[in-house]
């Protein structure tokens, strides 16, 4: 299969762009067709090289568009893999679980806290909740195939949550068995850059920008029933919104 992708990604004779660019773009196009496989692993760059008629120069040059992009993971000493991607619907309301399981990746969680505490203000607010109640506290990385995606913060009641360590990788299958699984929510999605924290914790450059998403989820009753900020990986992560123009 690389042997027959290879040979379809040769230059165009007819496009004036630089080698590398054209070379990358072919790439891409193979990539997201799903011509390779997830942590499959790319032709060498020589073999590019020599199948294509390029130099290898030309052949890093576009791996490294890739790379900066965050389609290809370059592994040192072993040779360069297709990252895990992540496209998520804005107009379905689904866990992060769910669209790893639909699209073929295995998600799991690093948990750094699973804990009972006093809400915060803020919190308090999103939530409509008292003064002084208390609130599960759930905070992990989110992990495709083992590579960090996010860094997730979610806030339920204690009333609804009471043993925030009965919940493992899907936080949403286990409130669709206690009966509280949400079924709308209302995101908000911004761009900023990572602090050095959690720039150690996504394993990306400090300063880096990330997705920072806020969602409030509510059950039927109209109760809001968690609150989460998740800041996602910006080369993983893609959110694609269908949208129609009224006749």
């Amino acid at each position: 299969m690389k042997k027959r992708i290879v040979a379809e990604s040769k230059p165009d004779d007819r496009d004036n762009s630089p080698l590398y660019l054209q070379l990358a773009r072919k790439l891409e196009e193979d990539i997201r067709l799903g011509r390779y496989k997830v942590h499959e692993a790319l032709p060498s760059e020589r073999l590019l090289a020599e199948s294509l008629g390029v130099s290898r120069v030309t052949a890093r040059k576009a791996i490294d568009q890739l790379v900066g992009r965050g389609m290809i993971l370059r592994k040192r000493g072993s040779g360069n893999y297709i990252a895990p991607h992540l496209e998520q619907p804005l107009s379905r309301l689904t866990s992060f679980s769910e669209e790893l399981h639909r699209r073929g990746y295995e998600p799991s969680s690093r948990w750094l806290d699973r804990s009972i505490t006093h809400a915060t203000p803020d919190e308090q607010l999103s939530l409509g909740l008292s003064t002084n109640v208390k609130v599960a506290r759930l905070e992990r990385l989110r992990l495709a195939d083992d590579v960090v995606m996010a860094y997730e913060l979610s806030i339920l009641p204690q009333s609804v949550l009471a043993e925030p360590k009965a919940v493992k990788d899907s936080l949403y299958e286990y409130l669709a068995k206690i009966g509280q699984v949400p079924v709308r929510a209302l995101q908000h999605i911004r761009a900023l850059n990572a602090e050095p924290r959690l720039a150690e914790q996504l394993g990306v450059a400090k300063g880096k920008a990330v997705l920072f998403i806020t969602r409030i989820a509510y059950l039927a009753s109209g109760q809001a029933v968690e609150l989460t900020h998740s800041y996602c990986r910006s080369d993983y992560y893609d959110f694609v919104a269908e949208m129609w123009r009224e006749a």
